[in-house]
């Protein structure tokens, strides 16, 4: 017995500045999670991927991640999307300066 399929959001990096984004329903790369398409049918998000990754002069590293839906739109099943969707982890800035006071800094 087959798994049923499972939604599914597009993913990638945006080629110029490096930041996640998300495919819309409108055909639009957005760097919020909430505005992403969601994908419920398993034919029509493999033509949504390849779609995407024909855009190469966008994005790079087009591929599909499984979601369940919540009150504010998809989210993320796995840690690793959660992760990338908070932005980089190497400074605190972008993403993470918005979702959280910045520590004090030692005198």
């Amino acid at each position: 017995m087959t798994r049923p399929y499972a939604p599914k959001v597009i993913t990638a990096n945006a080629l110029v500045s490096g930041e996640v984004v998300y495919l819309t329903a409108d055909d639009r790369w957005s760097p919020d999670l909430s505005e992403a398409e969601v994908l419920e049918d398993e034919a029509h998000a493999a033509l949504r991927e390849i779609e995407a990754a024909a855009r190469a002069a966008e994005v790079v590293g087009v591929y599909l991640f499984e979601v369940r839906h919540g009150p504010r739109g998809p989210e993320p099943v796995h840690f690793r999307e959660a992760f990338r969707a908070t932005g980089p982890s190497n400074r605190f800035h972008g993403k993470q300066a918005e979702a959280a006071p910045r520590p004090a800094r030692a005198a």
